[in-house]
């Protein structure tokens, strides 16, 4: 399956049993409700999907259980690590699994000069041979791709995207440009301001939220995209009032919030939690499933 073109991506979420299990079933019935939701793919292992806290073995028993997406959806496998040596184990798996597309965000801690970052891109890329969707969201990764970086790296390996994530929004400007110039697609982070972003020309938007309210996005996107105002309007205030809510959590536990409120399995955290935050997650899926009441988004039976 080629890599995704246009549309709603979802950040898939990694439920775990302990620190070293999967939720196999738990991760499965997600991909099962998302399947129906008209959302266009899938990121794996992603930052939504708390691939930093994951080992390697983990990630590749991911990847070995989502073997079938490979086939039957446009998946990005996000196969960052601060080593290259990791970058290439997930990278390579993914590959002999049949997926089709490989995402990296820059290592993070150890700042990289841009020349080095664009070779570390380059070098994993050519190791891995799955084409390149980079990730740049420098609030978590703590560097920023800049344009000439993401042109250097576009001339030297098969290059087919960009997903731009965090407040520099001005960004999906230029990134367009250049996918243009370099036939690449450009996919936006954030929920709120895709209308904004599809009208600059970016392809769709990689949605962590998209776990919890696929039809919130779907819709927003849609309704964009058809110049239908009222709906778009709806749509991005359900979204915003549903950030408000959740946000007083830390990423990516406001997902997990709004995922728990709906009924979906999020597992167990991969990090201990104090008495204070467990209180407020619960205190907001409380909140928060009252909205999907409100807004008439059933609840997966069983699982709240």
């Amino acid at each position: 399956m080629s890599a995704p073109k246009s549309g709603v991506i979802v950040a898939l979420w990694t439920p775990t049993r302990d620190e070293f299990a999967l939720d196999e079933a738990g991760l499965l019935s997600n991909i099962e409700f998302l399947k129906t939701k008209g959302i266009t793919g899938f990121m794996i292992l992603g930052s939504t999907g708390e691939f930093a806290r994951l080992d390697v073995r983990t990630r590749l028993d991911c990847l070995a259980l989502l073997r079938p997406m490979a086939d039957q959806w446009p998946t990005i496998v996000n196969a960052s690590a601060i080593r290259p040596a990791d970058v290439i184990t997930v990278g390579k798996r993914a590959r002999e699994l049949g997926f089709a597309t490989m995402s990296l965000l820059p290592p993070a801690f150890y700042s990289l000069a841009q020349p080095d970052l664009a070779e570390f891109f380059i070098y994993c890329t050519n190791a891995v041979g799955l084409p390149l969707f980079l990730y740049n969201f420098p609030e978590r990764a703590g560097t920023r791709i800049n344009i000439e970086t993401i042109r250097a790296v576009a001339d030297s390996v098969e290059f087919v995207g960009v997903k731009q994530s965090g407040a520099e929004f001005e960004y999906h400007r230029e990134l367009v440009k250049l996918a243009r110039e370099k036939n690449f697609v450009v996919f936006s982070g954030t929920e709120v301001t895709l209308p904004e972003a599809l009208a600059l020309g970016v392809n769709g938007c990689v949605s962590g939220l998209a776990n919890a309210v696929p039809e919130l996005v779907v819709g927003i996107h849609e309704a964009a995209l058809k110049g239908d105002r009222e709906k778009t309007e709806m749509f991005r205030a359900r979204i915003d009032m549903l950030l408000h809510n959740v946000n007083v959590l830390e990423f990516p536990l406001n997902v997990a919030a709004a995922m728990s409120a709906r009924g979906l399995a999020t597992g167990k955290t991969k990090t201990p939690l104090s008495a204070h935050t467990t209180a407020l997650l619960d205190r907001v899926v409380e909140k928060v499933r009252a909205l999907y009441v409100d807004w008439e988004l059933p609840c997966l039976t069983g699982k709240a």
